[in-house]
């Protein structure tokens, strides 16, 4: 594997790729140093490369944790060369660009996945048991809760980028992995209203978005995602049943209530970490598809598809 940005989320693939029994890295890169020096805390060993094309050379599959701006460029290098497409989301914030994308990502020996990283985690699993055998009853809707205290987050701030408009905010980078929950456990949804609200600074990114999607039949996702105050940031998820509802919470804690207390769904006691768990899992799904077999990923379609709502979400009232 070869990783391409090495910001937050590129180190931590960094690390369960070393972690992981099936993978090996071949080279890293990330234009800026800190960065760089940041990954090099994993290992002294690294293969730091001189640039990307460096980094991605004699790979099975490439990582791209780049900002979305150049990540078209690496991920059709990549398909050219024959090599694995693994991108972080969203696909782009152009809906025409990342069509063409995919289009040409379709045609090559192998079409990406995308990093929405609940898609082979053990809550996913839970929850789709439990629709499948009846525990949930019929699915009545998805409530989706997000507030921080600030945006970027405080671990989050080196990548400058995501405070901005124009590729950046929380509805790209967080909601969009909720939607991908939704789209998996509902289908195809469409937008029915959304108003995102904005700051004076035309270059930055919302503050605040209200969105309320619905299935064919209609059976809605509700959105809530606000900014400030002093408090724990929250991300919530819950999908609503009529016998039984599930609530993910920081991504990975699936609970459950019948309408009485919520109660943990997922035995962590052992020790296991969700955060890690979900990425070893992830990978294993990915040497799955590597070796053409039928894997949990998000599809390249899928991701167009979430782009094309939080898109449409962004630019509403605009």
């Amino acid at each position: 594997m070869a990783i391409i940005g090495l910001g937050i989320m590129g180190r931590r693939m960094l690390e369960s790729a070393l972690n992981h029994p099936d993978f090996e890295v071949s080279g890293i890169w990330d234009p800026a140093d800190a960065s760089i020096a940041k990954a090099r805390e994993l290992g002294t060993e690294l293969p730091v490369a001189k640039d990307a094309s460096a980094a991605m050379a004699n790979a099975d599959v490439v990582y791209l944790a780049c900002p979305p701006a150049p990540r078209k460029a690496y991920a059709l290098a990549a398909a050219q060369a024959g090599q694995g497409v693994f991108m972080e989301k969203p696909l782009g914030t152009d809906n025409a660009e990342s069509e063409d994308l995919l289009a040409q990502l379709e045609s090559s020996h192998l079409p990406a996945v995308v990093n929405f990283t609940q898609a082979s985690s053990r809550g996913f699993d839970v929850l789709q048991q439990a629709i499948d055998s009846d525990k949930t009853g019929q699915l009545l809707g998805i409530d989706i809760v997000v507030n921080y205290v600030a945006w970027p987050r405080a671990w989050q701030v080196d990548a400058d980028w995501l405070r901005f408009r124009a590729e950046g905010g929380y509805t790209r980078e967080v909601i969009s992995h909720f939607l991908f929950l939704a789209h998996r456990f509902l289908g195809p949804l469409t937008l029915r209203y959304a108003s995102p609200y904005y700051p004076q600074d035309a270059t930055l990114c919302e503050l605040d978005i209200l969105a309320r999607l619905e299935t064919a039949d209609g059976c809605p996702v509700n959105i809530i995602g606000t900014t400030g105050g002093q408090q724990p940031d929250r991300q919530e998820v819950t999908v609503k049943g009529s016998k039984m509802s599930f609530q993910f919470r920081e991504f990975y804690q699936l609970w459950q209530s019948d309408g009485g207390p919520w109660v943990e769904s997922i035995d962590w006691s052992t020790g296991e970490d969700p955060r890690s768990s979900a990425l070893q899992r992830q990978l294993t799904e990915l040497d799955k598809w590597l070796h053409g077999m039928p894997c949990k990923l998000a599809t390249a379609q899928e991701a167009l598809t979430v782009q094309e709502l939080i898109e449409a979400m962004l630019a509403a009232g605009q």
